[in-house]
């Protein structure tokens, strides 16, 4: 069916909880009988309606009007109705894109009938209605909170009950003990008190079979989506049972107000300080005594230790850079301690290569200095090179994705284009001042302003798509990002964290793969290669180059008895960092700014 020949109607309908309150005048019914009586006076065929029953007019995320764009852009229908312009949303940056310039842009025709609105003719008053309907919404969010407030403020709980209470059946606003959760509750302060730890505490309820607070209210209490049951966990983990045990909600008081939106077109929610939040003492019942409470704070946390604090305790520089190649895992320290050498015998191996995890890594294994080595070198073979060397890095990166002279012809086009903008804002202006000295008539500057605005036009959405970065714009900006970055360093005699995460951003190692010819590990020093890949900030692992290969090489494949990395070899003849001399520890040098 050719929609072209014919008026072919989306009705949308929308309706938001606190308008619902308001009757009959704003309901769904009101509103499609409305729209079906002006398609049946003016011979319009109504093809289908969609109605968000429940959905605020703040933000346009809402599934039955995505649901009407993906049919439009299928050419379902070329006019969309809606009872007024609030029906299609209260934002007014929103609502005015869509009605002004989404539906003329893709040919439909949208009418907002009791604001008498029409993309067919001139809406002087368009810019009013739409800034009057985020004031209403602003209005109604100032209102919220305040009810809320005062809410708070008279110890009434005006939030979903926690776990272990419900709300009270003689006054909703309060909270009462829930008869199937409260035991829960009062069997974790006890275990907590007695020396438990969270983490036990978590165990012991998931072999009892006690559901969890969320897969509870999944089951029991509230009401929810397919997709957010989905996400009910059915165990207890030890997070949960700390924020239970830190709630002074079960003391009787009610606390309320941590957290804000943004703005009132925001879903985010930021903190807020301990000191603005409404508490009110002795509201409800409480679930444990305060002595109760107070020991369980007392033993929280009790048996964790900060282990970095400790001396002999290795503190890696790679954590959360230095990654497993086979499974994406991070690696962590392992080893031992033989005769007091604890540097010679500290790895980085994968943490997913546990046999109790379900699909456990094949893992990988690093010895810790030699890839503290690896990238101390890596990084200065890259502070060594001179900018015509990373110049040059750049522009084989560029051209690997598009040529130069691609970049240099957008850049052309976009100089012309903004200039002739330029020039046609000066004829308009030009044009408007010879009508107003009489010079030209008003048919006249119609048409060629008509004129002019349709170039005008033309050359934005041009502008637009060659303002758009390029991948090889975007690569040479990050090439000249790292080169301004690693102007800043001569050369890094020791490697810390802190010029680690200057420069990289991940480091994948890959497994021991042993050489040509050797089938099986026969020995301990066994000759193996393993490769290690460095992404950088911003330009990633360099193209063209393969991955670095690391320690235990035999001696015949090197040159004057030095492994790969430049090392002399063990009695074993293998190579590795380890064998090398010490190096002093001082600081990466910075070069001194000019």
């Amino acid at each position: 069916m050719r929609t072209d020949k014919m008026t072919l109607a989306f009705a949308y309908l929308r309706l938001s909880n606190e308008e619902a309150r308001e009757g009959e005048s704003s309901s769904i019914g009101s509103q499609r009988m409305m729209i079906q009586n002006y398609c049946k006076q003016h011979g319009i065929t109504l093809v289908r309606e969609f109605a968000d029953d429940g959905y605020s007019g703040g933000n346009f995320d809402r599934p039955a009007f995505q649901q009407m764009l993906s049919e439009l852009e299928k050419g379902k229908a070329n006019l969309v109705i809606t009872k007024d312009l609030s029906r299609l949303g209260r934002d007014m940056r929103e609502a005015s894109y869509y009605a002004e310039q989404f539906f003329p842009e893709h040919g439909i025709r949208y009418l907002a009938l009791g604001d008498n609105f029409d993309t067919e003719h001139d809406n002087i008053m368009a810019p009013f209605l739409f800034a009057m309907n985020e004031v209403y919404l602003r209005d109604g969010s100032r209102k919220v909170k305040d009810v809320l407030r005062s809410k708070r403020e008279n110890g009434q709980y005006c939030a979903c009950p926690p776990y272990g209470y419900r709300k009270s059946r003689e006054d909703k606003h309060r909270l009462a003990p829930d008869e199937m959760t409260a035991p829960v509750v009062r069997r974790i302060f006890e275990r907590a008190a007695a020396g438990d730890s969270s983490r036990k505490i978590a165990l012991d309820l998931n072999g009892d079979g006690v559901i969890p607070p969320l897969k509870y209210r999944v089951l029991y209490r509230d009401e929810f989506s397919d997709e957010g049951a989905a996400r009910a966990s059915d165990t207890w983990n030890y997070t949960t049972v700390k924020r239970i045990l830190k709630n002074p909600v079960y003391l009787g008081h009610t606390l309320l107000g941590k957290s804000r939106k943004v703005s009132v077109k925001s879903r985010k929610k930021v903190p807020v300080d301990p000191e603005e939040w409404a508490v009110t003492e002795n509201t409800h019942p409480p679930l444990v005594t305060q002595k109760l409470y107070e020991r369980a704070q007392a033993n929280l946390g009790r048996g964790s230790r900060n282990y970095r604090a400790y001396d002999h305790v290795r503190k890696s520089i790679f954590g959360g850079v230095a990654v497993c190649a086979k499974c994406g895992h991070a690696l962590c320290s392992c080893g031992t301690v033989y005769k007091g050498e604890r540097e010679k015998y500290w790895y980085l191996g994968c943490t997913h290569k546990r046999q109790d995890i379900a699909d456990p890594c094949e893992g990988v294994r690093v010895r810790y200095a030699d890839l503290m080595e690896l990238v101390r070198r890596d990084i200065n073979a890259l502070l060594a090179r001179g900018d015509q060397d990373m110049d040059a890095l750049a522009r084989e990166a560029v051209r690997r994705l598009g040529s130069e002279e691609s970049i240099d012809e957008r850049k052309r086009q976009r100089e012309q284009a903004e200039a002739r903008l330029s020039v046609i804002d000066k004829m308009v202006a030009k044009l408007y001042l010879d009508n107003a000295e009489g010079r030209v008539d008003d048919d006249r500057l119609r048409r060629l302003t008509a004129d002019l605005e349709r170039e005008s036009a033309g050359l934005k959405a041009t502008l637009a798509e060659l303002s758009a970065a390029t991948p090889g714009e975007q690569v040479a900006e990050n090439y000249r990002r790292f080169l301004d970055l690693a102007r800043q360093y001569t050369h890094i005699d020791v490697l810390d964290r802190d010029t680690l995460l200057t420069f990289v951003e991940r480091i994948e190692v890959g497994p021991k793969e042993l050489l040509p010819g050797t089938e099986k590990v026969t020995h301990r020093n066994q000759p193996y290669r393993q490769s290690i890949r460095i992404y950088y900030k911003f330009i990633g692992a360099l193209d063209g180059e393969t991955p670095q290969d690391v320690v235990s090489f035999p001696l015949d494949d090197h040159k004057n008895g030095e492994a790969a990395l430049g090392v002399p070899y063990n009695k074993q003849g293998c190579g590795s960092i380890l064998n090398g001399e010490k190096r002093p520890k001082a600081p990466a040098k910075r070069r001194k700014p000019a």
